[in-house]
């Protein structure tokens, strides 16, 4: 086992000696190597820019690893990044058993991104092909030749071929930018090994980096993302035992209360929501939903609640439930359900959205930030407030922020007298309901309800996905407990085509 860190400004180091000195005794040797001043490179503009000196740098470790090999005559070496997350603990084994001179195992991402390029310009710069989406997507499966690897692979040093490989210094003939993946690729290629990806299994995660003028929090940010993707995609990352980490500090973010909208049979959807809302840094209250499933026309009328015509008892878990919650009298708070898949940043996002609100004074009764839009016009921006519009009529109540104006204007409606879901019931109190004979059962409706966007959050799962299961939407008419109903193709349930890739949107696309 070979480490090398430097040029750090956090506490890498002190994370590696202690889980060295926890796991260093099962590997034949270990080889430390660290560097902690200077903290910075003297050419490099900030943290995250790539200069000349650091490239050179990295080229120098790996060549000195792969050197270090060679003379301990290795069969193999494996190079792993530290933005490299291995979830598979077969990865090693399924790589060595493929056979080829250079094979990495492909790693996924929160976007587009991966650790591998499908086509190469003759000046060295990526190209795109058909290849590389079907590939990523693992539309096509198995192992592919391509020009380039990158961040994990492993070398068979057996082959001839590959002792012609070098990461420094770079080919007599090389004229391509001084990059140390794009120096390697160059390597193979005149070496003639052949290089390859894989994607039969999954192997785990690579982190999307940052751009040159970003931060060291702007990465945190990135890697807090993948770490959510990963919960909800699977499999998840599991933290060390090793290491030792001091729990995160949460808050409210200015907010009155956070609140959780879970089904007690649902402890899988509460474990993962809770996970991500502490890596989130951010401190929720859960609310035992009222589960619809478990009642009957009779239960229902015993409790005092009426239902217009239609509707669903599954519905009633999301309304009665949040109907609970906007009770309480608080000047503002956040609600979520349990299917949420959080954007990058998220924190960050709400917080500067509250304060633009806030400094253009501007009234609010309710903002969602996560719905279904329903009809394809543009909907008004809001003066004074970036990545805010007026909300048209909506599906869904993934994430909302109330405020007390606005529940009371809610509660003021007399809803358990006629209870609708309650994403058909917030449109009509803002007047954006298509439907009539619904809108005249509720007045005044004069809700002040606007939209984040783009989304901060999206469903983790639409209908026709593998993993799409719903509470609401298959279950029983409330006066007709007979008739079941099932919503799986309904357009309420369905993917929003405007925001099919919603989770991608707010990262670049062009990181390639």
């Amino acid at each position: 086992l070979r480490c090398a860190t430097d040029h750090n400004l956090d506490n890498t180091t002190a994370m590696l000696q202690e889980w060295l000195e926890a796991v260093g005794k099962d590997y034949h040797s270990v080889s430390w190597k660290v560097q902690e001043e200077p903290s910075s490179y003297p050419d490099e503009l900030g943290p995250k820019h790539w200069s000349d000196k650091r490239y050179e740098n990295l080229m120098r470790l790996k060549q000195e690893a792969l050197t270090y090999a060679r003379e301990q005559q290795a069969d193999y070496i494996l190079f792993v990044d530290t933005d490299s997350i291995l979830t598979n603990n077969q990865t090693l084994k399924f790589l060595m058993a493929q056979n080829k001179s250079v094979v990495a195992p492909m790693l996924d991402s929160q976007t587009f991104y991966s650790n591998f390029w499908c086509g190469i310009t003759p000046q060295g710069y990526y190209r795109r092909t058909a290849d590389y989406f079907p590939t990523k997507n693992r539309q096509r499966v198995g192992c592919f030749s391509v020009p380039m690897v990158y961040a994990t692979f492993l070398i068979d040093l057996r082959k001839e071929e590959t002792s012609r490989l070098a990461f420094y210094p770079p080919h007599l003939n090389y004229t391509w930018a001084f990059d140390d993946i794009i120096v390697f690729a160059y390597s193979c290629q005149a070496a003639g090994a052949e290089v390859h990806v894989c994607n039969q299994q999954r192997f785990g995660y690579i982190n999307v980096p940052v751009k040159a003028h970003q931060t060291l929090e702007d990465e945190c940010a990135n890697f807090v993302h993948l770490t959510l993707e990963a919960m909800v995609d699977g499999p998840p990352m599991q933290r060390s035992r090793h290491i030792s980490l001091l729990p995160k500090p949460l808050t409210k973010m200015g907010f009155d209360e956070i609140f959780l909208i879970n089904l007690v049979r649902r402890p899988d959807r509460r474990w993962r929501m809770l996970l991500s809302l502490q890596e989130l840094g951010i401190a929720p209250r859960v609310v035992d939903a009222v589960d619809g499933s478990t009642l009957n026309s009779s239960d229902i009328k015993v409790l005092g609640v009426d239902l217009l015509p239609g509707v669903v008892l599954g519905w009633i878990f999301t309304s009665a439930s949040s109907l609970q919650i906007v009770s309480r009298g608080l000047e503002r708070s956040v609600v979520f359900e349990d299917d949420v898949r959080f954007e990058a940043a998220f924190p960050a996002r709400l917080q500067r959205l509250m304060e633009e609100l806030e400094g253009a004074q501007q009234d609010w009764d309710l903002i969602y930030l996560g719905r279904k839009q329903v009809n394809v016009e543009d909907e008004a921006p809001v003066e004074g407030v970036r990545n805010l519009v007026v909300a048209g009529y909506s599906y869904w109540t993934l994430a909302y922020t109330i405020s007390y104006r606005g529940a009371q204007k809610l509660l003021a409606a007399k809803p358990l007298s006629k209870m609708l879901p309650v994403d058909e019931f917030l449109p009509i109190m803002y007047d954006k309901h298509p439907n009539e004979d619904y809108k005249q059962h509720f007045a005044p409706r004069d809700l002040l309800v606007f939209s984040a966007h783009p989304l901060l959050v999206y469903p983790t799962h639409y209908a026709g996905d593998s993993n799409w299961l719903s509470d609401t939407e298959t279950s029983t008419i409330w006066d007709d407990d007979a008739k079941k109903t099932n919503w799986a193709g309904s357009q309420k349930t369905l993917r929003d085509t405007r925001g099919s890739t919603g989770h991608l949107r707010s990262a670049a696309r062009d990181e390639l």
